[in-house]
Protein backbone atom coordinates (compact mmCIF):
# COMPACT_ATOMS: atom_id res chain seq x y z
CA UNK A 1 0.00 0.00 0.00
CA UNK A 2 2.89 2.47 0.94
CA UNK A 3 4.81 1.58 -2.27
CA UNK A 4 2.12 2.14 -4.41
CA UNK A 5 1.42 5.50 -2.51
CA UNK A 6 4.99 6.14 -3.21
CA UNK A 7 4.60 5.47 -7.46
CA UNK A 8 1.53 7.28 -7.36
CA UNK A 9 3.17 10.70 -5.93
CA UNK A 10 6.24 9.93 -7.72
CA UNK A 11 4.29 9.63 -11.40
CA UNK A 12 2.69 13.02 -10.07
CA UNK A 13 5.51 14.54 -9.52
CA UNK A 14 7.33 13.90 -13.11
CA UNK A 15 3.78 14.78 -14.67
CA UNK A 16 3.87 18.02 -12.71
CA UNK A 17 7.17 18.85 -12.94
CA UNK A 18 7.45 18.09 -16.87
CA UNK A 19 4.54 20.31 -17.16
CA UNK A 20 5.50 22.92 -15.62
CA UNK A 21 8.92 22.88 -17.75
CA UNK A 22 6.95 22.87 -21.02
CA UNK A 23 4.83 25.33 -19.78
CA UNK A 24 7.72 27.45 -19.45
CA UNK A 25 9.38 26.41 -22.84
CA UNK A 26 6.16 27.07 -24.58
CA UNK A 27 6.40 30.91 -23.27
CA UNK A 28 9.64 31.46 -23.74
CA UNK A 29 9.27 29.57 -27.32
CA UNK A 30 6.27 30.88 -28.01
CA UNK A 31 5.55 27.71 -29.52
CA UNK A 32 2.21 25.75 -27.68
CA UNK A 33 2.85 22.39 -29.16
CA UNK A 34 5.82 21.84 -26.36
CA UNK A 35 2.75 21.08 -23.82
CA UNK A 36 2.14 17.80 -25.86
CA UNK A 37 4.70 16.79 -24.74
CA UNK A 38 4.01 15.68 -20.83
CA UNK A 39 0.86 14.41 -22.10
CA UNK A 40 2.69 12.14 -24.31
CA UNK A 41 4.96 11.12 -21.29
CA UNK A 42 1.02 10.58 -19.23
CA UNK A 43 0.26 8.48 -22.14
CA UNK A 44 3.42 6.34 -22.16
CA UNK A 45 2.94 5.73 -18.26
CA UNK A 46 -0.68 4.71 -18.75
CA UNK A 47 0.79 2.36 -21.75
CA UNK A 48 3.34 1.32 -19.28
CA UNK A 49 0.86 -0.22 -16.82
CA UNK A 50 -1.13 -1.95 -19.74
CA UNK A 51 0.75 -2.73 -22.63
CA UNK A 52 -1.79 -5.33 -24.01
CA UNK A 53 -4.28 -2.67 -23.80
CA UNK A 54 -2.53 -0.28 -26.12
CA UNK A 55 -2.14 -3.76 -28.74
CA UNK A 56 -5.70 -4.12 -28.48
CA UNK A 57 -6.55 -0.39 -29.05
CA UNK A 58 -4.44 -0.81 -32.10
CA UNK A 59 -6.35 -3.78 -33.50
CA UNK A 60 -9.29 -2.27 -33.34
CA UNK A 61 -8.45 0.83 -34.82
CA UNK A 62 -7.47 -0.64 -37.84
CA UNK A 63 -10.59 -0.76 -39.90
CA UNK A 64 -11.62 3.17 -38.58
CA UNK A 65 -8.38 4.73 -39.30
CA UNK A 66 -8.61 7.06 -42.03
CA UNK A 67 -6.00 8.94 -44.10
CA UNK A 68 -4.77 12.44 -42.70
CA UNK A 69 -3.22 15.19 -44.51
CA UNK A 70 -1.25 16.82 -41.84
CA UNK A 71 0.63 19.06 -44.01
CA UNK A 72 0.85 19.44 -47.91
CA UNK A 73 4.21 17.25 -47.38
CA UNK A 74 3.29 14.98 -44.98
CA UNK A 75 0.34 12.50 -44.45
CA UNK A 76 -0.67 9.94 -41.72
CA UNK A 77 -3.28 7.43 -40.94
CA UNK A 78 -4.97 8.60 -38.30
CA UNK A 79 -5.66 7.03 -35.40
CA UNK A 80 -3.89 3.88 -36.42
CA UNK A 81 -0.52 4.87 -37.14
CA UNK A 82 0.07 7.40 -34.05
CA UNK A 83 -0.73 4.09 -32.34
CA UNK A 84 1.76 2.13 -34.16
CA UNK A 85 4.30 4.16 -33.11
CA UNK A 86 3.24 4.23 -29.34
CA UNK A 87 2.70 0.08 -29.34
CA UNK A 88 6.17 -0.31 -31.29
CA UNK A 89 7.71 2.25 -28.57
CA UNK A 90 6.47 0.73 -26.09
CA UNK A 91 7.13 -2.75 -26.72
CA UNK A 92 10.43 -2.25 -27.23
CA UNK A 93 11.00 -0.77 -23.84
CA UNK A 94 9.38 -3.65 -22.43
CA UNK A 95 11.56 -6.12 -23.57
CA UNK A 96 14.61 -4.30 -23.34
CA UNK A 97 13.25 -4.42 -19.60
CA UNK A 98 12.22 -7.38 -19.23
CA UNK A 99 14.59 -9.65 -21.73
CA UNK A 100 12.87 -12.76 -21.21
CA UNK A 101 9.81 -10.96 -22.35
CA UNK A 102 11.00 -12.30 -25.85
CA UNK A 103 12.90 -16.26 -25.92
CA UNK A 104 15.63 -17.15 -28.46
CA UNK A 105 13.52 -19.37 -30.08
CA UNK A 106 11.37 -16.27 -31.02
CA UNK A 107 14.47 -14.21 -31.91
CA UNK A 108 16.34 -17.01 -33.77
CA UNK A 109 13.14 -18.31 -36.29
CA UNK A 110 13.58 -18.64 -39.87
CA UNK A 111 10.68 -16.28 -40.33
CA UNK A 112 12.08 -12.94 -38.12
CA UNK A 113 15.59 -14.02 -39.33
CA UNK A 114 14.15 -13.70 -43.08
CA UNK A 115 11.89 -10.23 -42.34
CA UNK A 116 15.39 -9.28 -40.82
CA UNK A 117 17.26 -9.48 -44.08
CA UNK A 118 14.70 -8.42 -46.09
CA UNK A 119 14.69 -4.88 -43.94
CA UNK A 120 18.44 -4.80 -44.07
CA UNK A 121 18.33 -4.87 -47.71
CA UNK A 122 15.34 -2.51 -48.03
CA UNK A 123 17.48 -0.33 -45.37
CA UNK A 124 20.60 -0.82 -47.87
CA UNK A 125 19.02 -0.14 -51.27
CA UNK A 126 17.84 3.73 -49.59
CA UNK A 127 21.80 4.29 -49.63
CA UNK A 128 21.74 4.10 -53.80
CA UNK A 129 17.73 5.63 -53.90
CA UNK A 130 16.82 8.39 -56.27
CA UNK A 131 15.27 10.06 -53.62
CA UNK A 132 16.85 9.57 -50.42
CA UNK A 133 14.64 11.03 -47.86
CA UNK A 134 11.33 9.57 -49.41
CA UNK A 135 12.99 6.34 -48.91
CA UNK A 136 14.44 7.34 -45.12
CA UNK A 137 10.63 7.93 -44.35
CA UNK A 138 9.56 4.63 -45.74
CA UNK A 139 12.03 2.80 -43.68
CA UNK A 140 11.39 4.73 -40.35
CA UNK A 141 7.41 3.81 -41.00
CA UNK A 142 8.67 0.12 -41.78
CA UNK A 143 10.18 0.04 -38.32
CA UNK A 144 7.01 1.08 -36.40
CA UNK A 145 4.90 -1.59 -38.55
CA UNK A 146 7.45 -4.23 -37.39
CA UNK A 147 7.55 -3.36 -34.22
CA UNK A 148 3.70 -3.41 -33.60
CA UNK A 149 3.16 -6.26 -35.58
CA UNK A 150 5.60 -8.22 -35.14
CA UNK A 151 7.69 -7.45 -31.56
CA UNK A 152 4.65 -6.87 -30.01
CA UNK A 153 2.14 -9.64 -30.74
CA UNK A 154 5.28 -12.31 -30.19
CA UNK A 155 4.55 -11.25 -26.96
CA UNK A 156 1.04 -10.56 -26.42
CA UNK A 157 0.07 -13.75 -28.74
CA UNK A 158 2.13 -16.06 -26.07
CA UNK A 159 -0.94 -17.48 -24.53
CA UNK A 160 -4.05 -18.60 -27.10
CA UNK A 161 -6.68 -16.38 -25.00
CA UNK A 162 -4.91 -13.65 -26.18
CA UNK A 163 -4.54 -14.32 -29.91
CA UNK A 164 -8.24 -15.14 -29.62
CA UNK A 165 -9.31 -11.85 -28.46
CA UNK A 166 -7.06 -9.95 -31.01
CA UNK A 167 -9.15 -11.83 -33.75
CA UNK A 168 -12.75 -11.12 -31.88
CA UNK A 169 -11.70 -7.77 -31.87
CA UNK A 170 -10.55 -7.17 -35.22
CA UNK A 171 -13.43 -9.16 -36.37
CA UNK A 172 -15.78 -7.24 -34.56
CA UNK A 173 -14.05 -3.51 -35.50
CA UNK A 174 -14.30 -4.60 -39.04
CA UNK A 175 -18.02 -5.60 -39.08
CA UNK A 176 -19.32 -2.63 -37.84
CA UNK A 177 -17.38 0.05 -40.57
CA UNK A 178 -19.34 -3.03 -42.89
CA UNK A 179 -22.54 -2.59 -41.49
CA UNK A 180 -21.70 1.16 -41.44
CA UNK A 181 -21.28 0.75 -45.39
CA UNK A 182 -23.92 -1.59 -46.09
CA UNK A 183 -26.20 0.91 -44.83
CA UNK A 184 -25.15 3.67 -46.37
CA UNK A 185 -24.33 2.07 -49.70
CA UNK A 186 -28.41 1.02 -49.49
CA UNK A 187 -28.87 4.89 -50.20
CA UNK A 188 -27.28 3.82 -53.90
CA UNK A 189 -29.30 0.93 -53.97
CA UNK A 190 -26.09 -1.23 -53.68
CA UNK A 191 -24.72 0.12 -57.34
CA UNK A 192 -21.32 0.16 -59.03
CA UNK A 193 -21.28 3.69 -58.62
CA UNK A 194 -22.38 4.30 -55.14
CA UNK A 195 -19.79 2.05 -53.25
CA UNK A 196 -16.84 4.67 -53.13
CA UNK A 197 -18.55 7.64 -51.50
CA UNK A 198 -20.26 4.49 -49.18
CA UNK A 199 -16.67 3.97 -47.64
CA UNK A 200 -15.38 7.38 -46.32
CA UNK A 201 -14.06 8.35 -44.21
CA UNK A 202 -12.20 4.91 -43.32
CA UNK A 203 -11.33 3.29 -46.79
CA UNK A 204 -9.58 5.24 -49.77
CA UNK A 205 -11.72 2.89 -52.34
CA UNK A 206 -13.27 0.04 -52.73
CA UNK A 207 -10.66 -1.68 -53.58
CA UNK A 208 -9.05 -1.26 -50.28
CA UNK A 209 -11.59 -1.84 -48.23
CA UNK A 210 -12.80 -5.34 -50.16
CA UNK A 211 -9.08 -6.16 -49.30
CA UNK A 212 -9.46 -6.31 -45.71
CA UNK A 213 -13.15 -7.49 -46.10
CA UNK A 214 -12.02 -10.55 -48.06
CA UNK A 215 -9.34 -11.46 -45.21
CA UNK A 216 -11.75 -11.30 -42.49
CA UNK A 217 -13.80 -14.29 -43.93
CA UNK A 218 -11.54 -17.57 -43.24
CA UNK A 219 -11.01 -15.97 -39.69
CA UNK A 220 -15.07 -15.64 -38.86
CA UNK A 221 -15.09 -19.08 -40.42
CA UNK A 222 -12.79 -20.34 -38.19
CA UNK A 223 -14.44 -19.36 -35.29
CA UNK A 224 -18.15 -20.48 -36.88
CA UNK A 225 -16.33 -23.75 -37.89
CA UNK A 226 -14.85 -24.74 -33.69
CA UNK A 227 -18.12 -22.91 -32.44
CA UNK A 228 -19.83 -25.63 -30.08
CA UNK A 229 -22.58 -23.20 -28.69
CA UNK A 230 -25.50 -23.72 -31.64
CA UNK A 231 -26.59 -19.55 -30.84
CA UNK A 232 -22.65 -18.52 -31.42
CA UNK A 233 -22.79 -20.68 -34.45
CA UNK A 234 -25.87 -19.11 -36.10
CA UNK A 235 -24.87 -15.67 -35.07
CA UNK A 236 -21.65 -16.44 -36.81
CA UNK A 237 -23.28 -17.84 -40.25
CA UNK A 238 -24.85 -14.68 -40.26
CA UNK A 239 -21.80 -12.67 -39.78
CA UNK A 240 -20.75 -14.80 -42.83
CA UNK A 241 -23.58 -14.07 -44.90
CA UNK A 242 -23.10 -10.84 -44.23
CA UNK A 243 -19.36 -10.48 -45.31
CA UNK A 244 -20.40 -12.25 -48.21
CA UNK A 245 -22.79 -9.92 -49.95
CA UNK A 246 -20.72 -7.10 -48.49
CA UNK A 247 -17.98 -8.67 -50.70
CA UNK A 248 -20.47 -8.91 -53.79
CA UNK A 249 -21.28 -5.12 -53.30
CA UNK A 250 -17.80 -3.98 -53.39
CA UNK A 251 -17.89 -4.66 -56.62
CA UNK A 252 -13.90 -5.86 -56.45
CA UNK A 253 -12.39 -8.25 -58.80
CA UNK A 254 -9.40 -8.57 -57.26
CA UNK A 255 -11.12 -9.18 -53.77
CA UNK A 256 -13.18 -11.84 -55.34
CA UNK A 257 -10.31 -13.21 -56.72
CA UNK A 258 -8.91 -13.24 -53.17
CA UNK A 259 -11.67 -15.57 -52.05
CA UNK A 260 -11.36 -18.08 -54.78
CA UNK A 261 -7.53 -18.47 -54.18
CA UNK A 262 -8.32 -18.53 -50.45
CA UNK A 263 -10.52 -21.55 -51.02
CA UNK A 264 -7.74 -22.91 -53.00
CA UNK A 265 -5.04 -22.78 -50.71
CA UNK A 266 -7.37 -24.44 -47.79
CA UNK A 267 -7.54 -27.97 -49.99
CA UNK A 268 -3.66 -27.10 -50.82
CA UNK A 269 -3.12 -26.99 -47.10
CA UNK A 270 -4.48 -30.49 -46.28
CA UNK A 271 -3.23 -31.79 -49.66
CA UNK A 272 0.40 -31.03 -48.03
CA UNK A 273 1.06 -29.19 -51.77
CA UNK A 274 1.04 -25.32 -50.99
CA UNK A 275 4.20 -24.37 -51.09
CA UNK A 276 4.90 -26.77 -54.22
CA UNK A 277 1.84 -24.91 -56.04
CA UNK A 278 3.45 -21.61 -54.69
CA UNK A 279 6.69 -22.39 -56.06
CA UNK A 280 5.40 -23.84 -59.82
CA UNK A 281 2.82 -20.62 -59.86
CA UNK A 282 5.88 -18.28 -59.28
CA UNK A 283 7.50 -19.51 -62.43
CA UNK A 284 4.99 -19.45 -64.35
CA UNK A 285 4.46 -15.73 -64.03
CA UNK A 286 8.28 -15.49 -64.29
CA UNK A 287 8.19 -17.40 -67.84
CA UNK A 288 4.94 -14.94 -68.78
CA UNK A 289 6.96 -12.03 -68.12
CA UNK A 290 10.17 -13.36 -69.70
CA UNK A 291 7.76 -14.50 -72.73
CA UNK A 292 5.94 -10.66 -73.15
CA UNK A 293 9.31 -8.90 -72.89
CA UNK A 294 10.83 -11.22 -75.82
CA UNK A 295 10.22 -9.31 -78.66
CA UNK A 296 8.61 -6.78 -77.25
CA UNK A 297 5.27 -8.97 -77.71
CA UNK A 298 3.10 -6.87 -75.43
CA UNK A 299 3.22 -3.92 -77.85
CA UNK A 300 0.60 -6.26 -79.57
CA UNK A 301 -2.13 -5.93 -76.34
CA UNK A 302 -2.05 -2.14 -76.87
CA UNK A 303 -5.28 -0.48 -76.18
CA UNK A 304 -7.49 1.87 -78.21
CA UNK A 305 -7.24 5.49 -76.10
CA UNK A 306 -10.61 6.76 -77.40
CA UNK A 307 -11.89 3.62 -75.81
CA UNK A 308 -10.81 2.78 -73.01
CA UNK A 309 -13.11 4.22 -70.17
CA UNK A 310 -14.51 4.28 -66.66
CA UNK A 311 -17.90 2.60 -66.57
CA UNK A 312 -20.16 3.29 -64.30
CA UNK A 313 -22.42 0.39 -64.62
CA UNK A 314 -20.27 -3.01 -63.43
CA UNK A 315 -21.87 -5.33 -66.06
CA UNK A 316 -20.04 -2.81 -68.99
CA UNK A 317 -17.01 -2.85 -66.36
CA UNK A 318 -16.48 -6.49 -66.46
CA UNK A 319 -17.24 -6.79 -70.35
CA UNK A 320 -14.49 -3.96 -70.64
CA UNK A 321 -12.30 -5.71 -68.61
CA UNK A 322 -11.78 -8.87 -70.65
CA UNK A 323 -11.99 -6.96 -73.90
CA UNK A 324 -9.03 -4.77 -72.53
CA UNK A 325 -11.04 -1.46 -73.17
CA UNK A 326 -11.39 -1.15 -68.89
CA UNK A 327 -9.20 1.98 -68.14
CA UNK A 328 -7.76 0.70 -64.61
CA UNK A 329 -6.99 -2.83 -66.50
CA UNK A 330 -5.31 -0.67 -69.22
CA UNK A 331 -3.79 1.57 -66.74
CA UNK A 332 -2.30 -1.58 -64.84
CA UNK A 333 -0.46 -2.37 -68.46
CA UNK A 334 0.78 1.00 -68.94
CA UNK A 335 2.79 0.96 -65.30
CA UNK A 336 3.79 -2.84 -65.68
CA UNK A 337 5.48 -2.26 -68.84
CA UNK A 338 6.76 1.08 -67.53
CA UNK A 339 7.93 -1.05 -64.37
CA UNK A 340 9.52 -3.85 -66.44
CA UNK A 341 11.49 -1.37 -68.55
CA UNK A 342 12.60 0.01 -65.27
CA UNK A 343 14.49 -3.20 -63.85
CA UNK A 344 16.91 -2.86 -66.74
CA UNK A 345 17.85 0.22 -65.76
CA UNK A 346 18.93 -0.63 -61.83
CA UNK A 347 18.33 -4.47 -61.68
CA UNK A 348 20.65 -4.64 -58.15
CA UNK A 349 19.24 -1.82 -55.98
CA UNK A 350 16.48 -0.72 -57.67
CA UNK A 351 15.74 3.30 -57.73
CA UNK A 352 15.29 3.40 -54.17
CA UNK A 353 11.77 2.51 -51.38
CA UNK A 354 8.54 4.14 -52.44
CA UNK A 355 10.23 6.07 -55.42
CA UNK A 356 8.07 4.23 -58.33
CA UNK A 357 6.18 7.49 -59.04
CA UNK A 358 9.22 10.00 -59.45
CA UNK A 359 10.90 7.88 -61.60
CA UNK A 360 8.31 5.81 -63.97
CA UNK A 361 6.73 8.14 -66.10
CA UNK A 362 10.23 7.95 -68.72
CA UNK A 363 9.88 4.57 -69.22
CA UNK A 364 6.07 4.27 -69.72
CA UNK A 365 5.23 3.62 -73.35
CA UNK A 366 2.82 6.02 -75.14
CA UNK A 367 0.47 3.25 -76.87
CA UNK A 368 -0.33 2.57 -73.60
CA UNK A 369 -1.57 5.55 -71.97
CA UNK A 370 -4.61 5.87 -70.76
CA UNK A 371 -6.70 9.34 -69.62
CA UNK A 372 -5.63 8.64 -65.92
CA UNK A 373 -2.37 8.22 -66.48
CA UNK A 374 -1.42 11.62 -65.34
CA UNK A 375 -1.81 9.76 -61.77
CA UNK A 376 -3.22 13.11 -59.65
CA UNK A 377 -3.44 10.24 -56.77
CA UNK A 378 0.57 9.38 -56.92
CA UNK A 379 -0.46 5.72 -56.52
CA UNK A 380 2.20 2.89 -57.66
CA UNK A 381 2.60 0.18 -60.18
CA UNK A 382 -0.48 -1.85 -58.54
CA UNK A 383 1.80 -4.47 -58.56
CA UNK A 384 3.97 -5.49 -55.37
CA UNK A 385 5.84 -7.91 -56.45
CA UNK A 386 6.73 -6.14 -59.62
CA UNK A 387 6.67 -3.02 -56.88
CA UNK A 388 9.38 -4.69 -55.15
CA UNK A 389 11.98 -5.07 -57.85
CA UNK A 390 11.95 -2.11 -59.39
CA UNK A 391 12.66 -0.37 -56.14
CA UNK A 392 14.81 -2.92 -54.41
CA UNK A 393 16.33 -4.35 -57.10
CA UNK A 394 16.25 -8.53 -57.74
CA UNK A 395 17.65 -9.28 -54.27
CA UNK A 396 14.84 -7.30 -52.65
CA UNK A 397 12.42 -9.64 -54.79
CA UNK A 398 13.97 -12.75 -54.09
CA UNK A 399 13.94 -12.09 -50.35
CA UNK A 400 10.36 -11.15 -50.41
CA UNK A 401 9.53 -14.42 -52.30
CA UNK A 402 11.53 -16.36 -49.56
CA UNK A 403 9.53 -14.68 -46.83
CA UNK A 404 6.35 -15.60 -48.52
CA UNK A 405 6.89 -19.04 -49.55
CA UNK A 406 8.60 -19.75 -46.06
CA UNK A 407 5.12 -18.62 -43.86
CA UNK A 408 3.26 -20.91 -46.27
CA UNK A 409 5.82 -23.85 -45.82
CA UNK A 410 4.96 -23.59 -41.58
CA UNK A 411 1.22 -22.61 -42.36
CA UNK A 412 1.17 -25.95 -44.15
CA UNK A 413 3.90 -27.94 -41.47
CA UNK A 414 2.42 -26.11 -37.96
CA UNK A 415 -1.11 -27.48 -39.87
CA UNK A 416 -0.42 -31.23 -40.21
CA UNK A 417 2.09 -31.53 -37.03
CA UNK A 418 0.35 -29.65 -34.44
CA UNK A 419 -1.86 -31.97 -32.51
CA UNK A 420 -3.49 -28.89 -30.96
CA UNK A 421 -6.75 -28.29 -32.41
CA UNK A 422 -6.13 -24.59 -32.09
CA UNK A 423 -2.98 -24.05 -33.77
CA UNK A 424 -4.09 -26.17 -36.74
CA UNK A 425 -6.86 -23.67 -37.03
CA UNK A 426 -4.60 -20.67 -36.44
CA UNK A 427 -2.18 -22.37 -39.15
CA UNK A 428 -4.31 -22.83 -41.62
CA UNK A 429 -6.25 -19.98 -41.26
CA UNK A 430 -2.91 -17.74 -41.29
CA UNK A 431 -2.02 -19.74 -44.35
CA UNK A 432 -5.49 -18.86 -46.22
CA UNK A 433 -5.03 -15.06 -45.27
CA UNK A 434 -1.56 -14.46 -46.51
CA UNK A 435 -2.58 -16.29 -49.87
CA UNK A 436 -5.22 -14.12 -50.41
CA UNK A 437 -3.32 -10.82 -49.40
CA UNK A 438 -0.35 -12.07 -52.29
CA UNK A 439 -3.25 -12.85 -54.31
CA UNK A 440 -5.13 -9.13 -53.76
CA UNK A 441 -1.00 -7.55 -54.37
CA UNK A 442 -0.53 -9.11 -57.47
CA UNK A 443 -2.85 -6.95 -58.87
CA UNK A 444 -2.71 -3.95 -56.50
CA UNK A 445 0.18 -2.94 -54.33
CA UNK A 446 -1.80 -3.07 -50.74
CA UNK A 447 1.53 -4.51 -49.07
CA UNK A 448 2.84 -1.21 -47.60
CA UNK A 449 -1.18 0.24 -46.66
CA UNK A 450 -2.16 0.29 -42.78
CA UNK A 451 -5.12 -1.94 -43.70
CA UNK A 452 -3.50 -4.64 -45.71
CA UNK A 453 0.39 -4.47 -44.98
CA UNK A 454 -0.47 -4.88 -40.56
CA UNK A 455 -2.49 -8.27 -41.06
CA UNK A 456 0.68 -9.37 -43.58
CA UNK A 457 2.73 -8.60 -40.56
CA UNK A 458 -0.16 -10.38 -37.98
CA UNK A 459 0.22 -13.47 -40.04
CA UNK A 460 3.89 -13.79 -39.87
CA UNK A 461 4.10 -13.40 -35.88
CA UNK A 462 1.29 -15.57 -36.18
CA UNK A 463 2.76 -18.02 -37.57
CA UNK A 464 5.91 -17.55 -35.56
CA UNK A 465 3.71 -18.18 -32.46
CA UNK A 466 2.03 -20.96 -33.74
CA UNK A 467 5.31 -23.08 -34.62
CA UNK A 468 6.89 -22.20 -31.38
CA UNK A 469 3.90 -23.55 -29.02
CA UNK A 470 3.13 -26.16 -31.36
CA UNK A 471 6.46 -27.76 -31.33
CA UNK A 472 7.09 -27.03 -27.60
CA UNK A 473 3.64 -29.16 -26.92
CA UNK A 474 5.29 -31.85 -29.12
CA UNK A 475 9.02 -30.95 -27.47
CA UNK A 476 10.36 -31.75 -30.87
CA UNK A 477 13.55 -29.94 -32.56
CA UNK A 478 13.42 -27.00 -34.51
CA UNK A 479 12.76 -26.75 -38.37
CA UNK A 480 15.29 -24.96 -39.92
Amino acid sequence: MVASGINSNLSFAIFAGSFLLCLFGALWFDSYSVLAIPFALLLFLAGWQHVNLIFFLLIASLPFSIEWQVTASLGTDFPDELLMIATAGLFLFYWLYYPRAIDRMSISHPLIVLLVITFIWSALTAFFSTHPLISLKYLLAKCWYIGAFILAPIIVFRTPKNLRLAMIILGSSMTLVVLLTMYRHSAYDFSFSGINPSLKPFFRNHVNYSAMLVCLVPIVFAFYWHATNKALKFFLAGVILMLLAALLFSYARGAWLALLTGGIAYWLTRKRILVGTYVVAMLILLGSVVWLRSGDKYLSYAHDYRTTIFHQDFREHLRATYEFKDVSTAERFYRWIAGVRMIKENPLTGFGPATFYNNYKPYAVPAFKTWVSNNPEHSTVHNYFLLVIIEQGIPGLVFFLLLAGVMLYYAQRVYHRSKDLFYRSVAITTGVVAVMILTLNFLSDLMETDKVGSLFLLCLSILVIADINSRRSLDAPADV
